[in-house]
């Protein structure tokens, strides 16, 4: 594995990560400063382990990048922990970015070396919305879907408004997720009571249902 003990200076990922706290995601902070790093940094997820925030030239409105804080030139490079991480955080950016950007459709991206279009050397993630683009006949498709493609510079103002809104999602799609896990824990206390025995039979089939439909909003 890669050894991290001494990240590259110039290091734009580890830049940010070395400025940026970490927060509850759950409970985000309203604002958080841009303008630690030049050029700003609008971050949408800090944990312990991992930082996400807006790509400062998107593919599309909402492009975001998720990377670990430490140095890891490839995803191979990665942890363990890192890496049950950012397959979560994923998961949770993903549902967030949608309904912050209004755009139910997106690519994930994760590209390793120079050959497999890496630009900066320290692993990371696109999550890139696709609102709908109609094709203008062949040789005019989108290349978002491959990382590449037409970019912008991110306008701060907007950025500033975006990532705050970003960070209210996140934080709604977890409270969601563990109001779900109460209501399947409910449910299972419902089939089995406190004494470990399983209830009767006619009881125990409606609490089983309840806990379906729980699991199905899962």
């Amino acid at each position: 594995m890669f050894d991290s003990s001494s990240p590259p200076s110039a290091c734009p990922f580890c830049a940010i990560a070395a400025v940026h706290t970490p927060y509850d995601p759950s409970h985000p902070p309203p604002t958080v400063d841009p303008t630690l790093t030049s050029p700003s940094s609008f971050i949408v997820l800090s944990t312990p382990l991992l930082i996400a925030f807006l790509d400062i030239m998107p593919l599309s409105h909402g492009h975001l990048l998720l990377c670990p804080r430490a140095h890891r030139p490839k995803l191979t490079d990665a942890t363990r922990q890192e890496s049950f991480q950012l397959g979560d955080s994923v998961r949770i950016l993903s549902a967030a970015l949608a309904r912050a950007t209004g755009v139910e459709d997106w690519n994930v991206l994760q590209n390793n070396g120079a050959a497999a279009a890496q630009v900066v050397p320290h692993m990371h993630y696109h999550v890139i919305p696709r609102p709908e683009i109609r094709a203008r006949g062949k040789g005019h498709e989108s290349f978002t879907m491959f990382g590449r493609g037409q970019r912008g510079d991110l306008d701060e103002d907007e950025a500033v408004v975006l990532a705050g809104r970003i960070r209210e999602e996140v934080a709604r799609v977890m409270r969601e997720e563990e109001e779900d896990k109460d209501r399947i824990r409910e449910a299972k206390r419902d089939i089995i009571g406190e004494d470990g025995k399983k209830k009767d039979r006619t009881r125990q089939d409606e609490h089983q249902k309840r806990l379906e439909e729980a699991k199905v909003k899962l």
